[in-house]
């Protein structure tokens, strides 16, 4: 290894001290993962992230991140999780979100493979999910907006239950005509987080349309694992994601992995390669440790954790 390759890694590990990773999909999932949120918490404590928010499209996993947190104080990483409002958990069911907030739980993500726009772009994407597949079945579209493109009542009255708890609300696999009415009728709603998922896939979303949502006050995150070379789920290249952050200002940019499934790096040498093409695309240190961290802290409400890890030194 020469000097310079040693000076980049020390380089790209301190960018990463008190790192966040919001959208991860560590296991035990009902699709093959190749760490579980245990082992993702350990890998991450050693790189000192400041905490990891769990995805599973079925559960919440609140219960399994309180687990981790009592049984295993002494993980520099914080384990949060969220909910996906797809069919396994009943869709905009109330009790469900009331049950995750009142166990920590940071977003609410609108549905995902269950969405009516996903299974629409499942038909010609070529790609499958394991999960809806070969284990459970198929998805059911769940709507969010009525013949007459206005929210549907069982939609504001999870807005409403976000709002009162002060969580996220994540754009999830919506399509992004859907996505712009929703955020507006979280706004009303008194929605103070709101995250636009990954707009570089499945989604539909323009350059214009990531511009507007951020100057709404959302944050758009970005997928690394869709710019990454060697990533089976590369659908972008780094121009790409330079005019996407460009798009919403660096400081309205959130990057993620979306990582933790088999046949792929896992989810810290994800972010390890994605702060590398950000200093490859000319941001800085500090606006790439934005990126990872500082924007994620402010989304989440979890400044008090990136605080924690900069203090060990």
């Amino acid at each position: 290894m020469t000097n310079t390759t040693q000076d980049l890694d020390a380089r790209i590990a301190r960018i990463l001290v008190g790192a966040i990773d919001p959208h991860v999909h560590s296991g035990p999932s009902i699709a093959p993962r190749a760490i579980d949120h245990l082992e993702l918490a350990q890998q991450y404590s050693g790189a000192k992230f400041a905490a990891a928010i769990t995805k599973d499209h079925d559960y919440s996993g609140v219960m399994t991140a309180t687990m981790i947190g009592h049984h295993h104080p002494d993980l520099v990483t914080r384990i949060y999780s969220s909910i996906v409002l797809n069919n396994v958990i009943g869709g905009f069911n109330p009790y469900a979100v009331e049950h995750t907030a009142a166990m920590g739980g940071k977003i609410v993500f609108l549905p995902t493979l269950a969405a009516e726009n996903h299974l629409r772009w499942e038909k010609t994407s070529g790609w499958v999910h394991p999960a809806s597949t070969q284990k459970i079945r198929p998805a059911r579209g769940i709507p969010v907006l009525d013949a007459n493109k206005n929210v549907l009542d069982e939609v504001k009255e999870v807005l409403d239950i976000v709002a009162k708890n002060d969580m996220a609300l994540a754009s999830g696999h919506l399509h992004v005509s859907e996505t712009w009415k929703i955020f507006e009728e979280a706004k009303k709603r008194g929605v103070k987080r709101l995250i636009f998922t990954h707009p570089e896939e499945i989604v539909e979303a323009s350059l214009n349309d990531v511009r507007g949502i951020a100057s709404m006050g959302a944050y758009v995150e970005h997928s690394l694992c869709m710019f990454l070379e060697g990533s089976k789920f590369k659908v972008a290249d780094g121009e790409m994601l330079r005019k996407h952050i460009e798009a919403a200002g660096v400081d309205k940019t959130i990057l993620c992995s979306d990582l933790g499934q088999t046949g792929i790096f896992t989810p810290l040498e994800g972010f390890q390669l994605g702060v590398k093409l950000c200093l490859e695309l000319g941001y800085s240190d500090d606006e790439t440790h934005a990126m990872v961290s500082a924007n994620a802290a402010k989304a989440f409400d979890l400044e008090a954790d990136v605080a924690r890890v900069k203090a060990m030194g």
